[in-house]
């Protein structure tokens, strides 16, 4: 049975918008009266108002994790689907119910997944399509499960990483140039009066400071010129890949960049040879998860190594871009025919060297900028101090 998207205003004017099943668009009006409710928009789902976006992360595991169960409880896919849509809303309700009118039209859940556009990533359907022809449908939508949570708690740890050094640079900065900008020139203007001969410190920060009062919107409109200049760049594929190929050599942030696209990399690998995609389409399909053009771009050559006969671990190996312990798994899953647990057992390598990397980035980066700040701090100190001892010193 088809659904409709529908908006309506309730019985006490307010605007409500929602997802029922219906024959046609007419009996979906009266499906909507009959409930006491006004009609004012009803499409059919995939005409205007339907599904187009992404599902979030969180959203797809749900999927995939409460298909799962109903598929392996021995449910046909069209009633594990209608007990799904009851138990979901919003938008995730109007895609299974969308798929749903699509299954009970003939359709396989691999085509209906696929007719909804971005809604699910190309690793998704390409795994469920895989799933369905083996008949392991239901072991491979707890795997998508897994991988999507997995790939939620990979890049909840990297924020994590990233967001305390941030905000304390963004404080640090906001403080120094307060005190340079408003408390520096109120103090050092009675030694300038004075006419005294100050200290090298001490004219290097009245220099600094008058810069920064008279020169500071030509400096913030620089610093907007140069962030203009990246963003511009990293939309560009040369741009974007001399702008990684920099962040990868950085030492601390190089080594969690690429133990991240690493682990994701031979997650979704994983996940796609288990599910008997092809080790060719599977390299397709997993390359779009890397991040790092470099890194995709090695990937692009081992795919195309592995097509013209090359083992895909040595393929891997001559790279250059994976962490060795992963190359060396991936050899021996591909000689003992466990290919599929080595890429696991390679993930799982990549994410403890990935926490390892967090770790040491949040417990040296914190520390550098309050130890950079406070040296900051304590040189405008000195340099307010030294002209104040000198001057005691000559009135003894």
């Amino acid at each position: 049975m088809p659904a409709f998207a529908y908006q309506v205003l309730d019985a006490d004017g307010r605007r409500q918008r929602g997802v029922v099943q219906a024959d046609t668009p007419r009996a979906a009006r009266s499906l909507l009266r009959e409930r006491g409710l006004h009609p004012l928009e009803v499409s059919a789902l995939g005409e205007g108002g339907g599904p187009g976006q992404r599902l979030r992360t969180a959203q797809l595991a749900l999927f995939s994790r409460q298909l799962a169960v109903l598929v392996g409880s021995g449910l046909p896919i069209d009633e594990a689907l209608s007990a799904l849509a009851e138990a979901s809303e919003g938008r995730l309700q109007a895609v299974v119910l969308t798929l749903r009118a699509r299954v009970m039209e003939g359709a396989a859940l691999a085509s209906a997944l696929a007719e909804q556009g971005d809604t699910f990533p190309r690793l998704f359907r390409a795994s469920v399509a895989a799933g369905e022809s083996a008949g392991r449908l239901d072991q491979v939508l707890r795997r998508l499960a897994d991988h999507a949570e997995a790939s939620a708690a990979l890049r909840q740890r990297i924020l994590m990483a990233l967001t305390y050094p941030l905000l304390l640079t963004v404080v640090a900065l906001a403080v120094v140039s307060g005190l340079m900008v408003y408390v520096v020139p109120q103090v050092t203007t009675v030694f300038v009066q004075q006419g005294q001969a100050l200290p090298w410190a001490t004219r290097t920060l009245i220099a600094v400071s008058d810069g920064l009062r008279e020169q500071g919107a030509w400096i913030g409109l620089m610093a907007l010129v140069v962030i203009g200049a990246v963003l511009a760049a990293l939309r560009t594929p040369a741009g974007r890949r001399r702008i990684q190929a920099g962040l990868l050599a950085v030492p601390l942030f190089g080594p969690l960049l690429r133990a991240a696209d690493s682990a994701r990399f031979a997650r979704t690998l994983a996940l796609l040879v288990s599910s008997a995609v092809p080790l060719l389409e599977a390299l397709q399909i997993a390359a779009q998860v890397v991040t790092t053009l470099p890194m995709r771009e090695a990937l692009g050559r081992v795919a195309q190594r592995v097509r013209e006969g090359q083992g895909f671990g040595r393929a891997l190996a001559d790279s250059g871009q994976f962490p060795p312990i992963a190359v060396r798994l991936v050899q021996s899953g591909e000689r003992s025919g466990r290919l599929d647990a080595m890429l696991d057992e390679a993930a799982a390598h990549g994410e403890r060297e990935l926490d390892t990397a967090v770790g040491v980035a949040s417990a040296a980066l914190g520390p550098l900028v309050i130890i950079a700040v406070g040296g900051l701090v304590l040189f405008i100190v000195l340099a307010i101090l030294l002209p104040i001892f000198e001057l005691n010193t000559l009135v003894r």
